[in-house]
């Protein structure tokens, strides 16, 4: 098997539905309380560091790493710990939280200070200190992504501001509104990583926010690329194709070809945090949706109920069939508004009964829209059939795990048959040696 994978396809036309592009955000007030989950990041969960009864302030470390691959949660709010308690994750799992009841006053940690920065290790620690996970989706943790074992063989800094799926456009609103912060955190990231060269992926639908970076960059080494407004352009291995002409081999890792990729809400948040010594404490999201009365970019209080942030929006204008963390294509359904905003929420969504409606299923065609449309150029209708053949030496044998999950062959396939949803199961399959 090649190492590297077939890149002809396109990917998806997806409608683009950026109707809050330009609302500037808007910061919402305290809620009644705030849920942290100790689950916020890819790796091991953060243990609470915080008991019933305990005194926080905004900036207090509430849950302590739980590993390398792990990172800190943060107090948004000053308060009273309310409880330890356990709540679903979107995947279904259980997960511990603190639950903090405000006091309305925001009192800032005395702890909190801009960090001292002089070196790599420095700067690393300084990064893990902050609590900073991928804020795009994933949910890496960063410093873990910023201490590559191949550090001398970096050169390229990729930022994803592709910000490909429909209605989301709150790292839009990071390009105009947080400029400054994005260019200080990039300097920060090349100078201390050595890195030469800065690559800002952006979507040609952001024609502003293109012509705002253009106009802002002032040192060299760093440019921006307008990409095709294809889905799922900001892919990591898409995005990292596309802006460097480089592709990552399977398997393979961006450090594997000398690139790291930040979302640019993560690297604006580096710039913030290194002149203020603020965690990260708060998010900016997208609220949208056809059942939404007041769609906007708002900055919210990370562990926020997602009902409170509904309200703050003017509610629903009819009961959803369906809310979302994040985007249509990739978004996971909510149990329930109970559910808190997690550090990688980067948008709510609610569609009404009808527009979330699933399409009837038909048999398969055969007309090969899914593998032509897949930016991996994975076979899709392969896949499922060795999942539900449950042969996972042939999943294997299909790359089925390098399936990043975005939906697309979903999205083409004229006979609306759930493609990704089986091959999430397929790779579930195969982590459990062979059993659905």
């Amino acid at each position: 098997m090649s190492k590297f994978l077939k890149r002809s396809a396109k990917g998806a036309g997806v409608p683009h539905e950026k109707r809050t592009s330009n609302l500037s955000t808007e910061v919402m007030p305290l809620p009644s309380k705030v849920i942290l989950s100790m689950g916020q990041h890819i790796g091991a969960p953060a243990a609470p560091a915080v008991a019933k009864g305990d005194q926080v302030y905004v900036g207090t470390v509430v849950g302590k790493a739980g590993g390398f691959v792990s990172s800190d949660i943060h107090s948004g709010v000053s308060g009273i710990v309310d409880s330890i308690t356990t709540i679903t994750a979107p995947n279904g799992a259980k997960q511990t939280a603190v639950v903090i009841i405000p006091d309305g006053e925001q009192k800032v940690d005395p702890a909190i200070a801009p960090p001292v920065v002089t070196d790599l290790k420095s700067f690393q620690d300084a990064v893990r200190a902050s609590g900073l996970v991928g804020l795009g989706g994933a949910g890496f943790p960063t410093a873990v992504k910023l201490a590559p074992k191949n550090l001398d063989e970096i050169d390229t800094l990729v930022i994803n501001g592709a910000e490909c799926e429909p209605y989301i456009t709150s790292d839009n609103r990071c390009f105009l509104e947080d400029t400054q912060y994005i260019l200080s955190g990039i300097k920060a990231v090349m100078k201390y990583l050595n890195i030469k060269k800065c690559v800002i992926g952006i979507e040609g639908n952001k024609p502003e926010a293109i012509d705002t970076m253009k106009k802002a960059i002032n040192f060299e080494g760093c440019e921006v690329k307008t990409l095709p407004c294809r889905y799922p352009q900001g892919a990591e291995k898409v995005l990292i194709e596309n802006c460097t002409g480089r592709e990552v081999p399977f398997p393979g890792l961006p450090s594997d070809v000398g690139v790291i990729v930040m979302n640019v809400t993560s690297v604006a948040f580096v710039g913030k945090y290194l002149e203020t010594g603020m965690p990260l404490v708060t998010k900016r999201l997208t609220v949208d949706g056809d059942v939404i009365k007041n769609p906007k970019n708002v900055e919210v209080i990370i562990g926020t109920p997602v009902k409170e942030l509904m309200e703050f929006c003017g509610g629903f204008t009819e009961e959803p069939g369906k809310v979302l963390y994040g985007g249509p294509m990739m978004g996971n359904c909510l149990a329930d508004l109970d559910q808190p905003i997690l550090k990688n929420n980067n948008a709510i969504l609610a569609f009404s009964k009808k527009w979330s409606h699933t399409p009837k299923m038909s048999n398969c065609i055969h007309c090969g829209r899914c593998t032509n449309a897949c930016p991996l150029g994975l076979s899709a209708k392969e896949i499922v059939q060795a999942y539900q053949n449950e042969n996972v030496d042939l999943l294997q044998e299909l790359n089925a795990d390098l399936c990043m999950s975005c939906g697309t062959c979903s999205f083409v396939c004229p006979a609306k048959r759930p493609l990704a949803q089986n091959i999430a199961l397929a790779k579930i399959m195969m982590k459990n040696g062979g059993k659905k």
